[in-house]
């Protein structure tokens, strides 16, 4: 076989939905159709460039640089089709809405550089449902946001996203916590603790933590809802006043440590979202390779991702 576009589309809507089903529905295709192109690219490749999770499938190392490659491919043929319709809509101004993500420090410096004659103007929105709002009406461009696997942001056509990454949740604990040398920490050992909550997100997240624990046999005694700074939460922690739910390339303070949880029960996405009719593809690659390059940046300086992702993904 040769390798077309439409099977570069295939690996890229893999990827960016994490689910061969939900690649399957973007593409408007069966999903037995689906796994058996996966299957014949991989064979044509020679290498799996999937493999599963607890949350669907990702890409395997080999996956990860096909992917990339077919991107860019992408972008290219889809800039060769718009130089034949006029150019691509590129505001003067990027109005760039974005979660408290750790993502966006990269994202920008980034996208900074590769654009130099681009003028970003951030606002920081917490709810994702909120940044989709700001979209819809016109008054954001690009955003990042989040969402949860089963729980997928909502949108209408005028509105596209496209994954990020989608990481597990860890668990931070204080340095002095009875469960500190664990490898992983189960759930269901932390039923008696107090824990902080941030509001509900706008995506799911209550649900979605209230749902771990009820899966593992338990109800939260005490929920603190915490809206903060990172750096507030851990001293918070740090004190000995609860636990929390953290992203997994959090860098803890001396006094805290951050724990993958046994079976990864809650996963999250981080999302690029944007209004097509303003913003033209060559930016949204621009940014969604900037993201992807951050996100690179804050696993290597984060050594309890890396040895959980070690144990993980595995061959």
């Amino acid at each position: 076989m040769e390798l077309e576009l439409r099977h570069l589309r295939v690996l890229c809507a893999i990827a960016d939905t994490g689910s061969v089903g939900r690649a399957a529905a973007l593409l408007g295709a069966s999903q037995p159709a689906t796994s058996t192109q996966l299957r014949r690219i991989e064979r044509h490749l020679g290498a799996p460039l999937f493999e599963r999770t607890a949350a669907g499938v990702a890409p395997t190392g080999f996956g990860a640089e096909v992917v990339a490659a077919a991107r860019e491919l992408l972008t290219r043929a889809d800039c060769l089709g718009r130089r034949t319709q006029g150019a691509e809509p590129v505001p003067r101004e990027l109005r760039l809405a974005a979660t408290n993500s750790p993502i966006l420090p990269g994202l920008v410096t980034r996208a900074r550089h590769q654009r130099p004659g681009q003028r970003f103007t951030l606002s920081s929105v917490y709810r994702s449902s909120d940044i989709v709002d700001l979209l819809e009406r016109g008054e954001a461009d690009v955003a990042v946001a989040v969402d949860y696997p089963g729980r997928e942001l909502r949108h209408s056509e005028a509105v596209a996203h496209r994954g990020i990454v989608t990481e597990p949740a860890f668990v931070a604990l204080p340095a002095g916590h009875r469960l500190r040398h664990n490898t992983e920490v189960a759930l269901v050992d932390l039923a008696g603790e107090e824990w902080f909550l941030t509001p509900d997100d706008g995506a799911g997240w209550h649900r979605v933590f209230h749902r771990a624990c009820a899966a593992a046999g338990f109800a939260p005694a005490t929920v603190h809802e915490y809206l903060g700074g990172r750096l507030e939460l851990q001293e918070m922690i740090a004190a000995g006043l609860g636990v929390s739910v953290v992203q997994a390339t959090t860098r803890p303070l001396a006094e805290v440590v951050v724990k993958p949880l046994v079976g990864t029960p809650i996963w999250m996405r981080q999302l690029l979202v944007w209004r097509p009719a303003g913003v033209g593809g060559e930016v949204v690659e621009t940014l969604f390779g900037a993201a992807a390059a951050a996100y690179r940046d804050l696993i290597a300086a984060a050594p309890t991702f890396q040895a959980w992702a070690a144990r993980t993904y595995r061959s």
